[in-house]
């Protein structure tokens, strides 16, 4: 009996298991194209003049739905999935920071840095969800050199 089959209903999950990983890439990449948006969109709000930059709602859709696949591929796969929510987790984080980051620069009538912090921490997801998503590629190889 597993201690969680009552809070999570883990056939289904285990039935949507292996699409999980390509979820997870799809969602850095669309977490990728909001980033770009949000930014182009923040650099105008500062040019026209405003104090507050307001959040870009996609980008925190992408985001939100980022960390909770992560957390379900961390019930399907503990490992792989410990691994992806710590990332995961450190890009929402950085991406909160940055969001305040660049609130204090339009408040100081200061030109936008790009998110630097942030666009790291997604390659380094992005690198992660490839590797956990398209292994079946290098495998064969990968197997044979170790």
């Amino acid at each position: 009996m597993h201690p969680l089959q009552f809070l999570v209903p883990l056939d289904q999950l285990a039935a949507v298991e292996p699409v999980i990983p390509f979820a997870i890439l799809v969602l850095v990449l669309a977490n990728f194209a909001t980033r770009f948006l949000a930014h182009r969109s923040h650099v105008k709000q500062a040019k026209d003049g405003a104090d507050e930059l307001s959040r870009f709602l996609p980008h925190s859709f992408t985001s939100g739905g980022l960390v909770l696949v992560s957390f379900l591929y961390l019930l399907v796969e503990p490992h792989g999935g410990m691994v992806m929510t710590v990332l995961v987790v450190g890009m929402f984080l950085t991406d909160f920071f940055e969001f305040e980051a660049r609130n204090v620069e339009a408040r100081n009538d200061r030109p936008l840095d790009r998110p630097n912090g942030g666009l790291t921490a997604s390659v380094l997801v992005l690198l992660y969800a490839a590797y956990q998503s398209l292994f079946f590629l290098v495998a064969d190889v990968w197997n044979a050199v170790i």
